[in-house]
């Protein structure tokens, strides 16, 4: 069964986070803040991660950055964790690359509920190529970088996602619904503008050779 980490110092909340969990079958391992956390990362990587936000010392955010960062740790599914409610938070951990999130007070049936199906998401993910290239673009999958004729391309977490989709499908138009299905891997409750806005970062991002990527009107986007 899964190894799942918890990061949450309310030792309320983590133990019922870990009695919900073990009921469901899964091993699980319990730490207060990002320092013991990396400890453990040093000698054993999860198959998921529940990361709250509001820590002592690095916040979940900066925590989510640096387990990303990480050739060792950057594929692992993470669901953070937030007591506000604010759009914003909820916007920013998923640009930097958490894939799923859960607002307190939650209840123990969607926890487990949104673990089950972050997994199954993550085992059934098709295996890419360590390196996608289209025109001067390259995408290393492996170091989880871009690269824009031989320059570093600072990209988001979920930028570097949406530029790998694209070039998976390049000469494919894609509808918005069928992108955000694909790179942010659920219902966001977002505005239906997050695409859009993504995209027009990415092409700022890309300078020129962000030309490639063309608007289909009324549909979606495409790299052509």
């Amino acid at each position: 069964m899964a190894d799942i980490f918890v990061v949450e110092d309310d030792v309320n909340i983590r133990e019922i986070e870990r009695y919900a969990l073990k009921n469901s079958g899964y091993e699980v391992e319990e730490f207060e803040c990002g320092a013991t956390l990396f400890e453990r990362l040093e000698q054993k990587v999860p198959d998921l991660m529940i990361l709250d936000i509001m820590l002592p010392g690095e916040d979940g955010l900066e925590i989510l950055t640096k387990v990303r960062a990480n050739e060792r740790t950057a594929q692992v599914p993470i669901i953070m964790v937030t007591a506000k409610t604010s759009e914003l938070d909820k916007v920013k951990g998923l640009d930097l690359g958490a894939d799923d999130y859960l607002t307190k007070p939650f209840g123990v049936m969607e926890l487990i509920s949104r673990v089950r199906a972050l997994l199954r998401r993550a085992q059934a993910k098709p295996q890419v190529a360590s390196k996608l290239t289209y025109g001067d673009i390259v995408v290393d999958n492996d170091r989880h970088a871009a690269y824009v004729c031989g320059e570093v391309c600072e990209l988001t977490y979920k930028e570097f996602e949406l530029l790998k989709y694209l070039i998976l499908n390049k000469g494919i138009v894609l509808s918005r619904n069928k992108i955000m299905d694909q790179v942010w891997g659920f219902d966001y409750e977002g505005e239906s503008r997050t695409v859009d806005m993504h995209i027009k970062t990415l092409r700022q991002k890309l300078g020129e050779s962000g030309s490639c990527i063309k608007t289909v009107r009324n549909v979606g986007y495409m790299i052509s």
